[in-house]
């Protein structure tokens, strides 16, 4: 069980809209929950959902422990790139979820990966995320590295904190460049607007930055290779959607009706690289463009 004390400002009127800003991980419906199960306190009194704050007010979030959930292995197919007794290196395909999370308890990565490698996976992240150093979206295919062991984890996790770990993807976007290679320098945090994206923005952000090179120029779209130096939470489809160039079939950050039927975004993590957390080579893996991503770019006459 952990606390959080806060004090409310100027902005903070709805008790729990103001405990959702403090707490990114907790929806409004989740803290009105916490509010009417007794873990929120107003001035060191028991708050209901829909108490109003004034500037001064000190409120106490109680929340509970995280109960871990039994995640079963499952004999999923897996397209393996690279594999030793450190790492694997897995090419995910589009539609796939990582980890289990609610609405997904099963045919995540996960349940493939416990299944294949049979409990050798590294545990710092605990039982829903056994192995997993990064992530990729749902509906982002593409290369992730998976930590067999915590030294593995580790040592791949501090390359990443470091930024010395080199992902690069491929993406279609809306609309054409001035310039052929450039970065975007802007940081991201939740949307005030909708706590299910992302946005640019300032406040209760982190700096992300992408470099995009352009690969070739279509009637209304471009194909982009994006260097990320920061892995920030939907990095590239927000800075895309920044730049007015969102990401083809990214009905999240983009137009609800795509102009061409991908059957989702157009977004690929191609290549990767590290140094290996046992052996201290440097690696490089590429993967091929997936079959959704080369009709795409064949409609565009690529």
């Amino acid at each position: 069980m952990r606390q959080l004390t806060f004090t409310a400002g100027e902005e903070d009127q709805r008790l729990d809209k103001a405990i959702s800003r403090q707490l990114e991980e907790l929806s409004r419906t989740a803290a009105q929950g916490l509010c009417q199960g007794g873990g929120v306190l107003v001035n060191g009194r028991p708050a209901g959902k829909k108490q109003l704050l004034r500037p001064g007010d000190v409120v106490t979030v109680t929340l509970p422990d995280p109960v871990e959930l039994e995640v079963l292995p499952e004999d999923i197919p897996l397209d393996i790139v690279y594999e030793d007794d450190w790492l694997l290196v897995v090419n995910k395909p589009k539609g796939m979820v990582v980890h289990p999370a609610p609405g997904n308890y099963t045919g995540t990565l996960v349940n493939a990966l416990l299944h294949h490698c049979k409990g050798s996976l590294s545990g710092i992240n605990g039982v829903i995320r056994p192995g997993i150093v990064h992530r990729i979206d749902k509906d982002t295919s593409g290369l992730l590295m998976v930590a067999k062991n915590d030294k593995a984890h580790q040592g791949l996790a501090e390359q990443i904190k470091a930024h010395t770990f080199t992902r690069e993807y491929e993406t279609i976007v809306h609309g054409r460049f001035r310039e052929e290679n450039f970065t975007v320098d802007a940081p991201i945090g939740r949307s005030p607007a909708d706590r299910k994206k992302m946005c640019v923005t300032q406040k209760n952000a982190k700096n992300a930055v992408t470099h995009f090179t352009v690969l070739a120029e279509h009637s209304g779209f471009s194909h982009v290779k994006c260097r990320l130096e920061t892995g920030r939470t939907h990095q590239i489809r927000v800075h895309c959607a920044y730049l007015g160039h969102p990401v083809l079939g990214d009905v999240v950050y983009g137009p609800k009706k795509p102009a061409i039927d991908t059957k989702g975004q157009c977004l690929h993590a191609r290549s990767i690289g590290f140094v290996h957390p046992g052996t201290g080579e440097t690696m490089s893996f590429t993967s091929t463009l997936p079959g959704y991503f080369m009709a795409a770019l064949e409609q565009l006459g690529e």
